[in-house]
Parts: C-alpha cells; sequence; structure tokens
C-alpha cells in the first residue's frame, strides 16, 4: 500500500486530498498543527507536527511515498511565513525521499493572465502574492534539478466545494443565498477559474499515480469550471430551484476598510482577477492521466451548499 502525508490536512485543499486518497486505496496521514480526528477527515491517521519545526516536520513525513503540500498561512501572513515553510517542507521530502505535491495557483500569471492559459504562460510578478508564489515554485525548480526532489506542481482556479468553509463561495458569493442573494466579485460576463475541490482531490490522486513517468519538475493545469458571473448563477439556480437577485462585491467600500484592515487590504489588491477573463488550459494533465472526473456545475453547487449548509436561513424558514 501506497503512502502519502498530506500538509495541512485540517484545510479545504488538505482535507479534499486526504479524502480523495483515503477513497483510493492509500495509506494517509493527515499533519496538522493541533491534528485530532475531530477536525481530519475519516480514515485519515492524524499526526501532529509543526511545519516550522523542521525535525518534527521530517519525523511526520517518515515512509512517506508521496508529500501533498496543502500548508496555506493567512493571507495577512503570506510574506513571513510562506518561504520557510516551503523550505521545511521540501527539506522533509528530501529527507524521507518523497515525491512533493503542490497545488498552485493562478496568482504567478500576474495581471496578464488570459483565457487558455497553460503551464508554458510567462510568469509576471505584478503583486506580492504573485512575487512569493513565484519565488516559492522556484525554490522547489531548484531543489528538483540540484538535488532529485521531485516537486509535481497542480495548479487551479478559486477553490470551492468540500466539507470546510472560508472559500469565496461561503463568504462572498452564496454568503446570503438564504436571502436569495448571489454575490459576484467583478461584471457577470467575465469567466473565471474554478476547482471543485473533490474533483482537484481525484486529480492530485491520478497524477500521484503516474509520478514516476515525470521528470523531477513539472506543471500542470486543472482546467476545472471556467464560469461567468451568469453562469454561476444560472447553475445556482438550477440547484436550489428558485431565482436569485444579483449584487456585486462593494469594491469601493473595501478598499476604504483596507486601510484599517490589512486582510481587506489584501483581499483588494487580488480583485483584479473578478475584472480579468482567465482560465486555465487542462490539457497537459489530460494527456498524461486521462479523461478526468469533473462534477457538473450545478451537481457541485449543490452539493457545496449541503456540505456547508450555505442555503441555513430559507431552510429554517421553510
Amino acid at each position: 500500500m501506497e503512502s502519502v502525508v498530506v500538509l495541512g490536512a485540517a484545510g479545504r485543499v488538505g482535507d479534499a486530498a486526504a479524502r480523495a486518497f483515503t477513497a483510493d486505496g492509500w495509506r494517509v496521514k493527515g499533519v496538522a498543527r493541533n491534528a485530532k480526528t475531530s477536525v481530519i477527515a475519516p480514515g485519515v491517521e492524524p499526526v501532529r507536527a509543526d511545519a516550522f519545526d523542521r525535525a518534527s516536520l521530517i519525523e511526520a513525513c517518515r515512509g512517506a511515498d508521496v508529500i501533498v503540500n496543502a500548508l496555506n498561512p493567512l493571507y495577512t501572513e503570506w510574506t513571513e511565513k510562506v518561504m520557510p515553510m516551503a523550505e521545511n517542507v521540501i527539506a522533509a521530502a528530501k529527507a524521507v525521499g518523497a515525491t512533493h505535491m503542490l497545488p498552485g495557483n493562478v496568482y504567478n500569471f500576474g495581471y496578464d493572465i488570459s483565457v487558455g492559459t497553460t503551464e508554458e504562460a510567462p510568469e509576471i510578478a505584478s503583486t506580492e502574492k504573485a512575487e512569493i508564489r513565484i519565488a516559492m515554485e522556484a525554490l522547489f525548480r531548484r531543489e528538483a534539478e540540484q538535488n532529485g526532489v521531485r516537486t509535481v506542481v497542480l495548479r487551479a482556479g478559486d477553490f470551492y466545494g468540500g466539507t470546510k468553509p472560508q472559500s469565496w463561495l461561503d463568504l462572498i458569493i452564496l454568503a446570503r443565498l438564504g436571502k436569495n442573494i448571489f454575490t459576484w466579485g467583478g461584471p457577470m460576463d467575465i469567466p473565471h477559474a474554478f476547482a471543485y475541490l473533490p474533483d482537484l482531490g481525484r486529480a492530485f490522486v491520478a497524477l500521484a499515480g503516474k509520478r514516476r513517468e515525470l521528470g523531477t519538475f513539472e506543471r500542470f493545469h486543472f482546467a476545472g469550471h471556467t464560469l461567468s458571473g451568469n453562469e454561476m448563477k444560472a447553475a445556482t439556480e438550477a440547484a436550489v430551484g428558485r431565482r436569485l437577485r444579483s449584487a456585486t462585491v462593494p469594491w469601493i467600500a473595501l478598499r476604504a476598510a483596507g486601510l484599517f484592515s490589512p486582510m481587506m487590504r489584501e483581499v483588494v489588491r487580488m480583485s483584479y482577477l473578478w475584472r480579468t477573463p482567465h482560465s486555465l488550459d487542462g490539457g497537459k494533465l489530460q494527456r498524461l492521466v486521462g479523461d478526468l472526473t469533473v462534477t457538473d456545475p450545478v451537481d457541485a453547487l449543490r452539493q457545496a451548499i449541503a456540505d456547508l449548509d450555505l442555503d441555513h436561513g430559507r431552510r429554517m424558514a421553510a
């Protein structure tokens, strides 16, 4: 039985990956600072370790064939935390001889991201977040080229669904679903890249199964769902069986709030993604692993709404 260690297993991506590997028959260890069975997916062995303690992280990863690096500090803590965590994770992968897998995002392509973005598109540090992500992947590439530590990046759009909250879907888009309000971050006709987390988790499993066929540093794109605001609103309406009113994110008010709130300031800085048409080309991944199961958006939204109880107000009134 092959073994995977999921770092950040209590978070959104880590939880989805842990569930997918478990369903595929892998031995799965879920690592978190306060790992316990109440926050780790069923069937996953909880392991407590601190990503800033290299020795404990290496010990937690002993015996792993694959390490899924789903660590993700708060937006406001990226500058001081992302690179130290990355250095410790790649040191652990090197120490135990495991393949390192990283959930990537679209930040690397900066303001020039476009529809059909491929793995070879130029990386542009338009924002501090992009600069950090580019630097992190550059570190992993160096370790791959100089020390043979394999890293596989699977890049995806905005995450949604799964069993954990704190995505754009529950915080903004469907935060007022119980009041029949759908909120979008930009013009309703602009396509936006999304990844339904259970689908992304299965993609990690499929890619892990092909890791021995790969070079020491590889990047893939998960196409997921590309949806405009109009399309996501229509899919949500089909999922809940009723019409919704449209609302927009009050970016001017959020910019003002950013004068006092570091978190709001960071959110506003990435708002260009709601004004810039973009999607990810998943052709390279498909050529390697074949056709992946991608949940229909209506079904994905229906399940996400149920999993996170996003229609709570409506259900309570019924």
